[in-house]
């Protein structure tokens, strides 16, 4: 009996088999290329009917078990780790701030979608593009004009800010911040494009883009924030250009020479100034917000402070004013950020980030300008400082890093006087 091969049967019951599997099985989920990316976020021109890229950088990363999105601008790196990729869409929640990025997969080398900035409400969102690749943050051509390192700098149609350009130039390539009176534009990052310079950064809470063309010795462009503001700017070479100082900003009223508050902690407990634990001790009192990344940076820099010197007398409390009007999402919103920065001080909620809070929490001050502010109280219970804003890292050497000399060598002073008791100074 002649026997038939039985290749072309396995063969059609193979196919028969795959098939009927591919109708019970699910899709492979979409995953990104890892490494490199650029995102451009969509900032909407009501003025001139158009829209602006803002463009950042970022990696992508992938462990056994985990996505982490490491953010760039220029010295700065914020590490996100809630991040979830689901089949074909991906959360990113981004720290200390209430914000988030929610998109699709288009495929392995594009996202979209949107940031969202809950502190501005529930619909205030800005659609994105993110591309793979070994990206500029902007085109670079180079250039042959050169930024120099400070300039006096006014902000609004009536130019009523000051502000102090600090720049850094290599080559094209272009970093720095805007100083103010009220603090910094944090790290800004861009390029310097013939006679056009562009800026940006994004660090979870902010969205900043400045654009201007140099000509001589000015500069001349406009500033957006997020989607919603806009405004001129104009600045000039000025090496000696100064603001006010910033320990002049904010004072006591007349009649104050003290500080008396006690408001609950998001613990449950209570933080007053004149409890028995801050007798006698240095006491730093911050009025900040989880929202603010000014406060960020000033908060590494306190906890550096009660680590040294905590056991030497050292106490802080910080005072938050949240813009969530929903105390349980504030109180939320605080511990995220308390335990996203390892801060060992309390913090108390007072209240929303208005000025009639402000001043009917802290009648004793003149007003809140800025977040944050910090008051200093000696031993003696007697208010020695007040400092208005903070210069972060952004800053550099210029105005960061002495201030951080400063405030170390005024704690260290503060703790070396003795302790005066309670009855001496009633």
């Amino acid at each position: 009996m002649k026997i038939r091969s039985i290749a072309p049967f396995l063969f059609a019951l193979t196919l028969l088999v795959s098939a009927c599997g591919t109708d019970n099985t699910e899709s492979e989920a979409m995953v990104p290329r890892t490494g490199p990316w650029r995102m451009e976020l969509a900032l909407t021109d009501s003025i001139a009917n158009t829209t602006h890229a803002l463009p950042f950088l970022f990696d992508l990363e992938h462990t056994i078990d985990a996505w982490h999105v490491v953010i760039h601008n220029a010295d700065e790196s914020i590490i996100v780790d809630e991040v979830v990729f689901e089949e074909d869409h991906f959360v990113w929640k981004l720290p200390y701030f209430d914000t988030e990025f929610t998109g699709s997969i288009v495929n392995d080398s594009t996202l979209v979608g949107q940031w969202h900035n809950y502190y501005k409400g529930a619909n205030y969102a800005i659609a994105f593009t993110a591309k793979a690749g070994d990206f500029s943050r902007f085109e670079q051509t180079g250039t042959t004009a050169t930024l120099g390192n400070q300039w006096e700098s006014h902000f609004g149609t009536e130019q009523e800010e000051d502000a102090i350009g600090l720049f850094h130039q290599n080559g094209d390539h272009v970093t720095g911040t805007f100083a103010t009176e009220t603090g910094d534009y944090r790290y800004l990052d861009g390029t310097l494009r013939g006679d056009s310079l562009f800026l940006s950064t994004f660090d979870g809470s902010h969205a900043f883009l400045f654009k201007a063309l140099l000509k001589n010795d000015t500069l001349c462009g406009r500033f957006w924030s997020g989607i919603h503001f806009q405004e001129p700017w104009i600045a000039f070479r000025n090496p000696s250009f100064k603001l006010r100082n910033a320990d002049s900003l904010t004072y006591l009223k007349e009649g104050y020479d003290m500080v008396d508050l006690s408001f609950p902690d998001i613990d449950g407990g209570v933080v007053a100034s004149k409890a028995p634990e801050n007798t006698g001790k240095v006491l730093v009192i911050q009025i900040m917000g989880s929202w603010c990344p000014n406060c960020v940076d000033e908060s590494r820099l306190l906890q550096e402070l009660y680590s040294k010197h905590h056991a030497n007398g050292l106490n802080i409390i910080s005072l938050a004013f949240e813009r969530d009007p929903n105390s349980t999402k504030a109180i939320t919103g605080l511990k995220r950020y308390r335990d996203g920065l390892d801060l060992d001080f309390p913090i108390a909620l007072v209240g929303c980030a208005n000025k009639d809070s402000t001043s009917v929490a802290l009648p004793f001050l003149n007003a809140v300008m800025s977040y944050p502010t910090c008051i200093f109280i000696g031993r003696d219970g007697m208010v020695r400082r007040i400092h208005t804003g903070f210069y972060g890292p952004g800053t550099g050497a210029e105005r960061y890093a002495a201030y951080k000399q400063d405030i170390e060598l005024f704690v260290t002073d503060l703790l070396k006087e003795p302790a005066i008791p309670m009855a001496s100074r009633l």
